[in-house]
């Protein structure tokens, strides 16, 4: 393992882990998630931000830099692409598409896993598995994420008009409607009842934003980022789970090359954004792409020629899983009195399903789901404000990039759409359908001068585009509505939010690039985990499915992996191989303390140990603690760490006035490099302040960033006399500087301050420290009473009376 420091030749050492996810998506996520859990070291590499509750964009001027650009410095969550046959909107963050996806968890079909079902252009479709593979990781998902039907039958949720219209509509029309499961939380916990904006109890393996959440107060603002936390995302579920039993999650780092390694395993080049680095290579046993269908696809693409003997299949099966969006104006209830509020509920909250021919019904056709669609109410208002002739030149202008961008072959949009957004004037006078289903998937994935493009076309799938449109029309007349079709659609243009193919899955190379299992036929380690791997639309929105093919694929991973490198304990991992974790062991051996203490003290003594995860933001260019905490919370520099602050000798300890302890763990900053191991840290605990009635708990931490610079997290909790109102708020917030080199204590004042701000211990992660507290040897319960005391005492000593 290596630190990336040079190594004595000056070359500096590749960093090395187990298994590198790149991205952060439903495969991803569950992919760090599992291999992490067995023990695994795992590094997980998302291009774009984190985004805790409450810092998704609002505001016009928000709105307009939310989009993939980084060439002009945004790196927002929407990533729009434009190809010859589609335009397709995907997403950019941690947690992939499941920040701006519409909650839905449906399954596939049973009967839509097809076999050899002959394609118009040549070939077939093919799904080397079947629903029966994939039932119990449907569960293991759905148990994760908690997925669960919108509540409507509950008070609360009944006045939901357009849930009620869905149904009323398919009712009429003889049709199959349901209330699917979504990512969405309804209630505080599981099984309790469902309520508005209630606090949400966060899982036992912890929160990884540290932010409250709150139930749904269904304002419909799930495609443009939950703010309230009510949604499930990946970032609350898998990934929080992932961090927990320690994944490394690195933001704003973007792969951009991939080539096996020599003798065995792959080497990775990627770049890191804020604060902008040259390339760097990072190496893994196991490689498991997860970039999305466009990412990965054009990964592998790029990267051919280094991978011999790749499937002539890489690019094939492309699908847009039959996505269609059209709206229905002026729609009303069945009773044609009362208007529909489509911003009233979560996005999607029920679904029509078309039956399929595979069905063996009477129906012919390839089948397909309706949803009700939904859309924030603050958009009802912008339109009444906005600037008619600025919007017609804006628009204008957009057409021009986009007649451009056809000429030029430059199909990243995303520019050019965050312009046309502009103040944000949407009009939200309607009621959207979102369509999805079997469309035909014979699109082409390729590298046209050195970009990727698209070879596809709607033409063979023209009879389900118009089956799908005609129900629309039925919904539209049963509820008194207009329809309109989007403008793109007057082009022969599909708009999807579900790209999927480009590295199917077969049975043998002829037929996919990676087998049923995800693992790239011809090259053992590399895995494919995302929409890139279906050899065909799901139909139903695909998000469950990729992430329970995922699951399976680790299933089989971990199955393969050596005898003895499954489930390592933490921090038990070969000294040569690292800590278990992702982040190398930086020293082995014992310090001198350690030693000397083995050497002189006497044998009836007995140790204790704790652990402890702080997290919040520390500001770079910052001095003050307390102004950095605000300035980090908007610039994003999240900073944590996780220590065990062990005490070898508890006689000791109490006795001495400074109580001093070691610190050993990892601390997590993007601007350091991601996770960093404590090379050295010392604790204090109540020692003496300034005055009789004040005591701190000191932290110094040693660490070394990803390029080679030494840095110290020096810290203190502010213990002082006052009301007893403050005793949570004062153990709980440590004030924080970072200081540039190893600074032994002592020497703060002539050290550069890199950065300042505050972290803070949740009260979970409070309820995870006491449960780590542990003792080794003669008394060990004795000596956790007498610690008790102890900490009891101080505290008394200086908030009690007196």
């Amino acid at each position: 393992m290596s630190t990336g420091k040079k190594a004595p030749g000056g070359a500096r050492k590749v960093e090395h882990v187990d298994v590198l996810v790149v991205g952060s998506g439903f495969g991803g996520s569950v992919a760090a998630y599992r291999l992490a859990a067995a023990g695994q070291s795992v590094v997980v590499m998302e291009r774009g931000r984190a985004y805790a509750p409450g810092m998704f964009p609002r505001s016009p001027a928000e709105m307009g830099k939310a989009f993939w650009d980084p060439k002009e410095g945004h790196y927002g969550m929407y990533d729009v692409w434009s190809f010859g046959g589609c335009d397709s909107v995907v997403s950019s963050g941690l947690g992939g598409g499941s920040l701006i996806y519409a909650n839905v968890m449906m399954r596939k079909d049973e009967r839509w896993f097809v076999h050899e079902e002959p394609l118009t252009a040549g070939g077939y479709e093919s799904w080397p598995v079947a629903r029966d593979d994939l039932d119990p990781h449907y569960d293991a998902v759905e148990q994760m994420i908690g997925a669960t039907p919108y509540p409507l039958d509950h008070p609360v949720y009944s006045d939901t008009p357009k849930t009620r219209a869905m149904q009323d509509a398919a009712a009429e029309l003889g049709l199959d409607w349901r209330l699917p499961p979504l990512a969405i939380s309804f209630a505080p916990i599981r099984g309790a009842e469902p309520g508005l904006g209630l606090p949400i109890a966060d899982p036992g393996y912890g929160n990884l934003h540290g932010v409250p959440r709150r139930t749904c107060r269904l304002c419909g603002e799930c495609d443009i980022g939950c703010n309230d936390g009510a949604k499930n995302s990946l970032d609350h579920t898998y990934l929080s789970a992932a961090r927990h039993h320690g994944a490394d999650l690195r933001t704003l780092h973007e792969v951009r090359a991939i080539r096996p390694r020599a003798g065995g395993g792959y080497e990775v080049s990627y770049r890191r954004y804020h604060p902008d680095s040259d390339p760097r290579v990072i190496s893994c046993d196991r490689l498991v792409l997860a970039a999305g269908t466009y990412g990965t696809t054009y990964l592998l693409l790029r990267s051919r020629a280094q991978f011999p003997g790749l499937s002539r299949t890489l690019g094939s099966r492309f699908s847009g899983n039959g996505d269609l969006l059209t709206f229905l104006l002026r729609a009303k209830d069945r009773s044609r009195t009362r208007a529909i509020n489509a911003s009233r509920g979560p996005v999607i909250t029920s679904a029509i399903r078309l039956a399929d021919d595979a069905d063996g019904t009477r129906d012919t056709g390839r089948g397909a789901y309706i949803e009700d669609g939904g859309y924030p109410a603050f958009i009802d208002w912008l339109v009444e404000g906005a600037d008619v002739r600025h919007e017609i030149r804006r628009a204008a202008r957009f057409i021009a990039d986009r007649l451009r961008a056809f000429v030029t072959h430059d199909t990243n949009l995303s520019a050019e759409i965050a312009d046309l957004v502009g103040d944000g004037e949407l009009s939200g006078s309607s009621l959207p359908l979102l369509g999805m289903g079997r469309d035909v998937p014979d699109g082409e994935l390729r590298l046209r001068d050195g970009k990727l493009d698209i070879r596809w076309s709607s033409q063979a799938s023209d009879q389900y585009y118009e089956r799908l449109r005609a129900t629309m029309r039925r919904i539209s007349d049963v509820l008194g509505a207009e329809q309109s079709g989007l403008p793109a659609w007057l082009g022969k243009r599909i708009i999807t939010v579900h790209p999927l193919g480009g590295v199917p899955m077969g049975r043998h190379p002829g037929e996919g690039v990676c087998d049923a299992y995800g693992e790239v036929f011809d090259h053992p380690g590399l895995y494919i985990a995302d929409g890139a791997a279906l050899p065909g639309p799901v139909g139903a929105n695909p998000s469950l499915t990729i992430a329970a093919l995922a699951d399976r694929m680790c299933t089989r991973l971990l199955e393969k992996l050596p005898v003895g490198t499954q489930h390592r304990k933490e921090g038990q991992a070969p000294m040569t191989v690292g800590t278990g974790r992702a982040g190398p062991v930086v020293d082995t051996a014992p310090s001198e303390e350690a030693l000397s203490l083995m050497a002189g003290e006497p044998a009836e003594r007995t140790s204790l140990s704790f652990t402890e995860k702080m997290g919040g933001f520390v500001a770079l260019g910052v001095t003050d603690p307390r102004s950095g905490d605000m300035t980090g919370r908007s610039d994003g520099d999240r900073f944590s760490f996780r220590l065990t602050i062990s005490v070898d000798d508890v006689d000791r300890f109490l006795s001495e006035p400074e109580h001093p302890a070691r610190a050993e763990g990892w601390i997590d900053a993007a601007f350091c490099g991601g996770r960093r191991p404590v090379e050295r840290g010392w604790f204090n605990l109540f020692a003496p302040g300034d005055t009789p009635d004040r005591r701190e708990m000191r932290y110094r931490l040693w660490f070394t960033d990803d390029q080679g610079m030494p840095h110290t997290l020096a810290g203190w909790k502010d213990v002082h006399h006052g009301p007893a109102t403050r005793l949570w708020l004062d153990t709980s917030t440590l004030y924080t500087r970072l200081l540039r080199g190893h600074v032994p204590e002592g020497e703060d004042q002539g050290a550069t301050v890199a950065g300042a701000g505050t972290l803070h211990i949740q009260p979970m992660d409070l309820a995870a420290t006491l449960k780590s507290f542990d003792t080794e040897g003669p008394h060990g319960v004795a000596a956790l009473v007498r610690f008790g005391r102890f900490f009891v005492g101080q505290l008394w000593d200086v908030y009690g009376p007196g």
